[in-house]
């Protein structure tokens, strides 16, 4: 897909939207990822009790799941614009330079941490020792970061169909990886618990964790806490409407509920099955889980399985990320184009990925990046769909042939200066001022915009309204003619040889998920460790060769 398909600036055409399984493949691959090793060691290392970690991560992970539905995806659809060209619709070129620079650095950090997370995994590979603090302590793995993101680039440059089919062969065998990795440890954190000797039931296994796994130090974080950062994970795709450059090419709104497919396979599968591997890994280290880093943390429990696993979850997650951050920086001037801008980007973010404390301090970026997104998110939802039922005119600014909307950089620059103001004064925890800023930057919006030009009538707007219809007319009958057409149209028959490939590969995965059942049974690691790696390479040969076979066909 060249840059000039994207449609950066202009609605995504109907004949370029995409059906359901590249957004099923694209979530569950993004969100089960390398920093997931990260968040769940982290988890451990927070003192918080086994039932705060389950309960909390369920509700959380529910809330963000429901803000992809509800708001991005709908949002998405209806304007079939990314965030950037509906944020200048908006808020005018002025404000959109300003809020691209911001968003871009955020997204270069984020998915220099996913690179970072490989680059832990591909050093064991050369004896380099684990890197855990803010800058490396070895040469040589600066040179395996450089290497690791040359690939991520390459991959993100190739477009958003390039990274679905990418994820889409990954996804399965990288939730796997996790749940096999916790099969593997659970024996070694059993065998660290007094007083049980397996696990037979729910309750033996809540002892386990909570003695030698999420161990209750009676810190200050709790259920709401877990709640919150599970929310806030990932707001910047949701709530602050990131995902609406990928979600704009979705036939249906509904698809945002893929996401649970991201949030309870990723981002509550893979971060307690994670927790477990590092509690595991640090007691046969003899160490502390904060030592060690994801690559030592899988290694231990998969061998080079687990090296592969921590190098492509990073992978899956960095490639849409620099592809946002593209994005983002190709909206300061659409002459640049989206393939030169994120090379660009992808040697900045690389750059950035030398450094180790950028997935460290993981927990705190991410509260801190949706603190500065979260205000736009507001102004977005507020002039989409609160404007009109309040009497007022949505895309005023640009009617007054505005270059910036004043009301809403204002907005945005007083929501961000109160919630550090709030957050560093101790008034409220990093977690939980996002959903008091969201409110305090709408009706903050509301009032300037009204003040400013919102409530007055506009010749344009009807114009844009009449046009807005017309195009989703258009685009409603198109889906409804290409699904005729897809119904009256038999499938194309599947060649012998991809069934074979097919089949192969579910033997294939079902052989690592024996392993790792067979480790747990036996309380035997090196059984997985030595053997995975065969029905893996095996998985990845024949599923690669029936995803590009069906492309051919």
């Amino acid at each position: 897909m060249s840059s000039a398909e994207e449609f950066e600036t202009q609605p995504v055409s109907p004949d370029k939207l995409q059906g359901p399984k590249p957004f099923a493949a694209s979530y569950s691959g993004e969100h089960v990822a390398g920093t997931e090793f990260v968040i769940g060691a982290l988890f451990v290392s927070w003192g918080v009790g086994a039932g705060d970690i389950l309960v909390g991560l369920l509700f959380g992970n529910l809330l963000a799941v429901l803000t992809w539905g509800l708001i991005t995806a709908p949002i998405a659809t209806d304007t079939r614009l990314t965030l950037y060209a509906y944020l200048e619709k908006i808020a005018g070129p002025g404000t959109i330079k300003f809020y691209s620079v911001v968003n871009g650095v955020l997204f270069c950090v984020l998915a220099g941490a996913m690179i970072t997370v490989s680059a832990s995994a591909v050093r064991i590979l050369f004896g380099i020792d684990d890197q855990i603090g803010y800058f490396p302590t070895d040469m040589r793995f600066v040179l395996v970061v450089l290497g690791v993101g040359a690939v991520v680039v390459y991959m993100a440059v190739k477009g958003f169909k390039k990274l679905a089919a990418f994820a889409e062969v990954c996804a399965p065998w990288m939730i796997l990886m996790f749940i096999v990795g916790a099969l593997v440890m659970l024996p070694t954190t059993v065998l660290a618990t007094a007083g049980v000797d397996g696990i037979s039931s729910f309750s033996d296994f809540l002892k386990v964790a909570n003695d030698s796994i999420w161990i209750d130090n009676d810190s200050d974080i709790g259920i709401w806490h877990v709640a919150a950062f599970a929310w806030i994970a990932n707001l910047a795709m949701h709530g602050s409407l990131g995902d609406m450059t990928l979600l704009r090419f979705a036939k249906k709104s509904k698809y945002g509920y893929f996401s649970a497919l991201g949030m309870f396979i990723g981002h509550y599968i893979a971060w307690v099955c994670a927790g477990i591997m590092g509690a595991g890994a640090a007691i046969l280290l003899n160490t502390s889980i904060t030592a060690i880093d994801p690559g030592t943390v899988a290694f231990s429990a998969l061998g080079a399985s687990g090296i592969l696993a921590v190098i492509i979850a990073g992978w899956t997650t960095s490639n849409p990320t620099i592809y946002r951050a593209g994005l983002a920086f190709s909206s300061l001037n659409h002459a640049w184009g989206r393939t030169r801008v994120t090379i660009v980007v992808g040697i900045i973010t690389t750059i950035i990925a030398c450094s180790p404390f950028v997935f460290s301090k993981l927990l705190g970026f991410v509260g801190y990046m949706g603190m500065l997104l979260a205000p736009v998110g507001a102004i977005i939802v507020t002039e989409h769909w609160l404007f009109a039922k309040l009497g007022l005119t949505r895309y005023w600014s640009k009617y007054k042939g505005n270059t910036t909307n004043i009301a809403a950089l204002a907005t945005w620059i007083i929501s961000v200066v109160a919630g550090i103001t709030v957050e560093q004064t101790g008034l409220l925890h990093l977690f939980f001022i996002l959903i008091p800023l969201w409110i305090f930057a709408t009706v903050l919006y509301i009032g300037l915009a009204s003040v400013m030009g919102a409530k007055e009538t506009y010749s344009q707007a009807a114009e844009h309204e009449a046009a807005e219809f017309q195009r989703k007319e258009a685009e409603r009958a198109y889906l409804a003619n290409d699904l005729a057409e897809t119904q009256a149209n038999p499938k194309k028959k599947v060649t012998t040889q991809v069934l074979v490939a097919k089949y192969a590969s579910y033997l294939a995965l079902i052989s690592c998920a024996y392993l790792g059942v067979m480790s747990y049974a036996t309380e035997n690691i090196d059984l997985a460790t030595t053997w995975l790696l065969l029905p893996t390479l095996i998985y990845f040969v024949t599923a690669t060769y029936a995803m590009l076979q069906q492309d051919k066909n």
